[in-house]
């Protein structure tokens, strides 16, 4: 029975999965994720007040840079020259929370979905990080 688990070979051992008989394609990959604040820490972000400057650029930057250097992160994934990569943010006050959702774009053998889940895991980590003296 062949494993459906694609990173390791017929002896169990990791490896990176072979791309190249797979013809280039355009590939579009959508990841989202939130995080939640107090209402304090939500109102530095929105008024631009939080001490370590424009949060959300940072952020927005912190999630292209993810996405972008994703291979090095996670160690079976393949190098890919990403052709696009948005960011987008959305402030939610009823629920105190920050939305983000990133869309990663290239035009090659395997799909763009780590590099989207990794930015988004970045550019939420970083909110946090920018934010969490406020929080405490």
């Amino acid at each position: 029975m062949t494993s459906p688990l694609t990173h390791f070979d017929s002896q169990g051992q990791a490896h990176m999965v072979d791309v190249s008989a797979k013809a280039d394609s355009h590939r579009v990959a959508v990841a989202t994720g939130s995080i939640r604040m107090q209402p304090a820490t939500l109102a530095l972000i929105t008024q631009g007040t939080a001490k370590k400057g424009d949060v959300i650029g940072i952020a927005r930057i912190a999630a292209i840079q993810a996405a972008k250097r994703c291979a090095e992160l996670i160690p079976l994934c393949h190098p890919l020259p990403l052709t696009r990569v948005a960011v987008d943010f959305a402030i939610d006050e009823a629920a105190s929370a920050v939305h983000i959702r990133v869309q990663a774009e290239t035009v090659g053998k395997t799909g763009v979905e780590m590099e989207a889940l990794t930015a988004v895991q970045v550019g939420l980590l970083t909110l946090y990080d920018m934010c969490k003296a406020a929080a405490r």
